[in-house]
């Protein structure tokens, strides 16, 4: 892939948008027209299809929605910087919590962006991460400050909050996670101690909030 830092600045950025809305497409689309020095090159609809347009438009910078049908857009990130390392990837979704932006940070992305701050805010986040730089949406970078320090949920305490958010009792979730319901009784303490929560109505909220589990 083409090296970024070295672009030729008479040559527009080119750009590819993954979403899984058409009517979000086209906003875009229109939105990047209207930006001097960049062009729109390809648009996918799914998470196979961006990697593929990818592959065969190497685009300078690909926005990327998380939520998309096959691959979501964190595998798709991931699928991408596994074979072109200077891919520039930035996320554009509605969801600001702290867990998913980690989550498209470690998959490669360099830019977290949310969709109701695009207007104002695309064209520079273009440009910096272009330029090498990150860029998050303020609001973002909020949310990331703010549980910086905050305890990560183990595999296991993950496990038990997703099958609670789902509706089912301890000792349904110990069956079907083949553990005592002590153990799970267990797990929820350490998992309300973790997220702050009063109960587990207001873990799963928090868990959702933040992106920790998929609404």
């Amino acid at each position: 892939m083409p090296d970024n830092t070295k672009h030729d600045a008479t040559l527009p950025i080119r750009v590819l948008i993954a979403d899984d809305h058409q009517l979000l497409l086209d906003g875009i689309g229109s939105l990047l027209s209207s930006f001097p020095g960049v062009e729109l090159v390809g648009q996918a609809s799914d998470g196979h299809q961006v990697v593929e347009k990818f592959t065969a438009l190497q685009p300078d910078i690909t926005l990327m929605d998380l939520q998309m049908p096959g691959l979501s857009g964190i595998e798709a990130i991931a699928a991408i910087r596994a074979t072109y390392p200077l891919a520039r990837i930035i996320v554009l979704t509605t969801y600001k919590g702290d867990a998913q932006v980690l989550r498209a940070i470690a998959a490669g992305a360099s830019g977290y962006m949310l969709k109701s701050s695009l207007r104002h805010e695309l064209l520079t986040a273009i440009q910096n991460v272009h330029a090498g730089r990150r860029h998050f949406t303020p609001e973002v970078e909020a949310e990331m400050t703010r549980y910086a320090s905050a305890d990560v949920l183990s595999n296991r305490e993950l496990e038990v909050l997703q099958l609670v958010a789902q509706g089912n009792s301890n000792r349904a979730t110990g069956t079907l996670l083949s553990i005592k319901e002590e153990t799970v009784k267990a797990h929820m303490s350490t998992i309300l101690a973790k997220l702050g929560a009063k109960d587990r109505t207001h873990a799963v909220t928090i868990a959702l909030r933040r992106g920790i589990l998929d609404a």
